[in-house]
């Protein structure tokens, strides 16, 4: 094989209260390309060459020259994933063209890695909602349900239904992901951290039981929310105009400045309503969860025979 085309999804995470913990793959999507020939390593940008010098430290395999190219659906610097979508590509690819050495689970762990978070790495990854822990990434758990499959114990992933739709607002603005984390404090009270475990387990409990009303008045957060509206000003009030338009709850995705509602009902109304609050220059965009996650797309072959 020389040449392969990896599909990634967007991802919002968070959600509120799970900070570092909980994402949802969304049907936007990059894809990365990637061809066997001798372009120098020298040109690759940094995110594309420590990708690619984690995967042949991984493999111990003998790196190979190639060139790439992204087709950009997700806007960088949003809090959508746009850089895990990058790292996991190159990530995929490069097994692909290897002869597929390592298996997606350990392909997830190395794009954790090279993101600093697990967040964004697990949805990309395989697709649906997902919950991490981060101590080491050493092993991954799926769940289709109703009946679950058990293969590690370090993400948990759960479909999610076509019902709910993800309702998001991305402003003109970029915020670094390094900036966002700076500002947060390193200590926070009790109070605020138990308010903040009963909101993330309320979530996950109802993207595990598909009882997504349950999931109304669970998105506030303690953790960073507070201190990022230093970044994104008009936070509070799209979020109360999401609310009041029927959204489940809003929340600022990743770092952002992108914000996020989740819906069952009315998801254009919501989309007016959190545009009219912003009152600054955004897109709205209305999606649901992706539950398939990274895939290598079928090479597309030239029709063979003459043309009439």
């Amino acid at each position: 094989m020389q040449q392969v085309t990896v599909r990634v999804p967007a991802s919002t995470s968070n959600l509120g209260p799970g900070y570092d913990c909980l994402g949802v793959a969304l049907q936007l999507y990059n894809s990365v390309t990637l061809v066997r020939d001798k372009t120098p390593r020298s040109s690759y940008p940094r995110i594309v060459s420590d990708a690619e010098e984690r995967f042949f430290k991984q493999t111990r395999g003998r790196a190979f020259p190639f060139s790439y190219s992204i087709v950009e659906r997700i806007p960088r610097c949003r809090g959508l994933g746009s850089s895990a979508t990058v790292r996991l590509g190159i990530l995929l690819a490069l097994n692909q063209l290897s002869g597929k050495p390592l298996h997606r689970l350990t392909l997830f762990r190395l794009c954790a890695e090279l993101e600093g978070h697990p967040d964004n790495a697990a949805p990309a990854s395989f697709g649906g909602f997902t919950v991490t822990r981060s101590d080491g990434f050493p092993a991954v758990m799926f769940r289709r349900l109703p009946k679950p499959s058990l293969l590690g114990a370090n993400v948990q992933r759960f479909a999610v239904s076509p019902r709910l739709y993800f309702v998001l607002l991305v402003p003109d603005l970029e915020i670094q992901t390094s900036k966002a984390r700076r500002i947060l404090p390193s200590k926070i009270s009790r109070v605020a951290a138990v308010e903040n475990c009963a909101n993330a387990c309320a979530l996950t409990a109802a993207f595990a039981s598909r009882d997504y009303e349950k999931m109304r008045g669970a998105f506030s957060d303690n953790l960073h929310q507070p201190f990022r509206a230093k970044l994104v000003r008009f936070l509070p009030r799209v979020i109360e105009a999401a609310e009041r338009a029927g959204a489940l709850g809003a929340f600022l995705s990743g770092s952002g400045s992108a914000i996020a509602a989740v819906t069952l009902e009315a998801p254009n109304k919501i989309a007016t309503a959190m545009a009219r609050a912003a009152a600054v220059p955004a897109q709205t965009i209305i999606t649901h969860a992706d539950n398939r996650g990274a895939q290598v797309l079928p090479v597309r072959r030239r029709p063979s025979g003459i043309d009439h």
